[in-house]
């Protein structure tokens, strides 16, 4: 084994360890934690004209050849060395863990730690989601504050503030600049779009129990299929097409059968939900560009300040003298400020603990953790709320669920 200094400032990796055969340095290399490494070539590199690529070699080297070589595969040949030395690697060489290579855990217990890292992030991102749609529910039906745009600029009010804090302060992730007038006027578009499903979902919670909203929201793909071919002539598979029938169906069914049913609160729901898909449809167009492409938290960073632009007015035309109305009800009862602070909060955590969540798993798991989500917040606000639930509502209820599932396998193999 000949150790190897690895000069590139990109990395945090210091040394490597590789195997020498014939004055030929191969493919793995192990790092400071003893797992094992593929120095991979960027795809550019894997070009004929790209093959080889010139580096810097420095210390005891037994033959004067510092050329590497990838392979077709994006492992690395350093002709050179069999007694160690330092190489100086292209700027932004890629390092990828080998899955080929077995090795034990040097420390297991780190292992465990993750393990409980990621349980710990799923369950803060249940309990947000669930927690901010039940305080919702409480505030605009059971305790009469019946103010749902203004309650939503409380919402973004508090994504603006800490979004700015997680971002610029506590650098959870790099900052990311809007870059031109168009990128703006494009992320302002979906602000909007934002505000109108938040405050539609918001809305339709006055009227309609939360299994029933869930049930409802369930259909996001079967909107997104519809949005996504009318805009963008994108087509699915039949099968994919096929999958969204029992979830159109199972909401037929739940609405058939919801004690509940309220038809302004259904329309608006419906709204909602469609609004949602508009808004991942849209993201997907407007900002497909390399140069444009922003990661969920600094999309909602300049999203969140945008959208309190949109609710002011709408707040103080359509909701007038909410202001002076909740500080009424401040002084009656001192929870109200506490419940929506606390809700607001709460509201900027579910799209952190998405982020997470999405960063520490994958898209797969998310999707089937959100269906997941969706049956679980039925069953809480059911157990809390007490609302009726008919076995017909229930049963179209499980076939959306179903349904989504369905289409999420659907989608992964057409892929």
């Amino acid at each position: 084994m000949a150790p190897i200094a690895l000069l590139n400032p990109a990395t945090s990796v210091t040394t490597i360890t590789g195997k020498v055969k014939k004055h030929v340095m191969r493919g793995k290399y192990s790092f400071g934690g003893g797992r094992s490494y593929r120095v991979g070539l960027p795809p550019l590199l894997v070009l004929p004209s790209w093959r080889v690529q010139k580096v810097q070699c420095f210390g005891n080297w037994s033959r004067n050849d510092s050329k590497v070589i990838g392979d077709n595969r994006g492992s690395m040949v350093v002709k050179a060395a069999s007694e160690g030395g330092a190489i100086s690697l292209p700027k932004h060489w890629p390092l990828s863990k080998d899955p080929e290579e077995k090795l034990q855990d040097p420390v297991p217990r780190m292992k465990g730690s993750s393990r409980f890292f990621t349980v710990g992030l799923v369950a803060s991102w249940y309990s947000s989601n669930i927690g901010v749609l039940l305080l919702n529910k409480y505030l605009l039906s059971n305790y009469g504050f019946k103010y749902p745009i203004f309650l939503t600029m409380c919402h973004m009010t508090a994504c603006s503030l800490f979004s700015y804090v997680a971002i610029a302060w506590m650098k959870v992730v790099p900052l990311q600049t809007i870059r031109s007038r168009v990128q703006f006027f494009k992320i302002s578009a979906l602000s909007l779009i934002f505000c109108v499903s938040v405050v539609f979902g918001n809305v339709s919670l006055r009227y309609l129990p939360v299994s029933f909203n869930q049930a409802i929201g369930a259909t996001t793909p079967f909107f997104t299929a519809v949005f996504a071919y009318l805009m963008t002539f994108k087509r699915e598979a039949w099968l994919t097409y096929l999958t969204l029938v029992p979830v159109v169906t199972g909401v037929i069914i739940a609405s058939g059968g919801e004690p509940s049913f309220h038809l302004f609160g259904f329309i608006i729901c419906v709204a909602a939900t469609a609004a949602r898909a508009l808004k991942s449809v849209l993201q997907g167009i407007l900002l497909s560009s390399e140069g444009e492409k922003l990661n969920s938290m600094n999309l909602l960073l300049y999203m969140a300040p945008m959208a309190v632009v949109f609710l002011l007015p709408a707040t103080l035309i359509m909701e007038e003298n909410v202001v002076g109305i909740t500080l009424a009800l401040a002084r009656d009862d001192s929870k109200i400020i506490w419940y929506l602070l606390f809700n607001s909060a709460l509201a900027y955590f579910v799209n952190l603990t998405n982020f997470l969540v999405t960063k520490h798993t994958s898209a797969l798991t998310l999707q089937v953790l959100g269906n997941a989500k969706g049956a679980v917040a039925v069953v809480v606000s059911i157990l809390i709320f007490r609302n009726p639930v008919s076995v017909t509502g229930m049963m179209g209820y499980t076939l959306t669920v179903f349904g989504v599932i369905l289409y999420s396998e659907a989608k992964k193999r057409t892929k």
